[in-house]
């Protein structure tokens, strides 16, 4: 499926694309208290982007440059946005590691928030 083909409302889609932008992670509180961090991130295809969260292991495995494939996701709405998520049943491949040149910047402050597994 192309990002372009993509509805609010969709679910069970697979898309793949490239992660043109990936935002420093941050500590979210949910509403029942529990503490999770996330990542923004923007994926891109040859028919156009879209917003996605990344949530736990998700953020450090997806660097800007990866290209990514999201089984069984979904698409929401965030403050009139569409947004692809994955999800609890989803799952997000890195299909092709790049190259990380494009954002040297950003991987250095994202440096301070990635652990040694």
């Amino acid at each position: 499926m192309k990002i372009s083909e993509l509805k609010v409302g969709a679910s069970n889609v697979t898309v793949q694309g490239k992660v043109i932008q990936k935002d420093a992670p941050r500590e979210v509180v949910t509403k029942y208290g529990k503490r999770l961090s996330v990542a923004n991130i923007t994926i891109q295809d040859d028919s156009g982007s879209i917003a996605m969260s990344l949530w736990g292991n998700d953020i450090n495995n997806v660097d800007q440059g990866d290209t990514i494939e999201v089984e069984n996701g979904y698409v929401n709405e965030f403050r009139g946005t569409p947004q692809l998520a994955s999800g609890k049943f989803g799952k997000v491949k890195v299909i092709e590691k790049g190259d990380g040149s494009a954002s040297s910047e950003a991987s250095d402050s994202d440096a301070d928030y990635v652990e040694d597994a």
